[in-house]
């Protein structure tokens, strides 16, 4: 839970009675890879903040999974339009490695951000975080080359490529395992 407090806190300075309060609200989630937290057709109630492990948010799109995002340590993990509309998801929250995580539901969420106003600032600046993470992953899919995405996921999260199967990666990366096979190759040519 250290890592919990730590990244509220990073959001806002909360006082300690409200950090611990908010603490209690969080509930423990062991996931081992290959389950689900979410499926598609459920009501996302709750959002995860993942303290060891992976969590991918995945759609289907012709029967494949069409990956939005991965969550490791120190993130949180939320179907964040679903969560907030509070109406049936198109996408599914899967572990793809052994996973500790804690889960807060929705209503001890808006309990959270009633009890004072620096956990509303953290709820404020944490879906903010979240829209401008998912608007940059918008950005980059429109605009940056195969190769170019690629390039930024080695940048900016190496250890996925180690953590993550490749047909993840691939899928994330708007690319057919085949694709990123391709650009792999030719990125490790140029650079012998």
């Amino acid at each position: 839970m250290d890592r919990l407090r730590d990244t509220i806190q990073s959001y806002a300075s909360v006082e300690p009675n409200d950090l611990d309060y908010a603490l209690t609200l969080f509930k423990k989630v062991e996931a081992k890879k290959g389950d689900f937290l979410l499926k598609e057709g459920q009501i996302a109630r709750k959002s995860y903040f993942v303290d060891d492990g992976c969590l991918c948010l995945y759609s289907l799109r012709k029967g494949q999974k069409q990956v939005i995002e991965f969550f490791t340590e120190g993130h949180f993990c939320v179907d964040l339009l679903n969560y907030l509309e509070r109406r049936p998801t198109n996408t599914n929250i899967w572990a793809t490695e052994d996973t500790t995580a804690y889960a807060i539901d929705m209503d001890d969420n808006e309990k959270l951000w009633n009890r004072s106003h620096a956990l509303e600032r953290f709820g404020r600046k944490f879906i903010t975080a979240e829209f401008i993470t998912l608007s940059k992953r918008i950005a980059q899919m429109n605009n940056l080359s195969n190769e170019e995405r690629y390039l930024r996921i080695m940048e900016k999260r190496p250890d996925l490529i180690q953590r993550v199967p490749q047909y993840l990666i691939a899928s994330y990366l708007g690319l057919t395992p085949v694709g990123l096979s391709k650009i792999r190759k030719r990125l490790s040519l140029s650079s012998s």
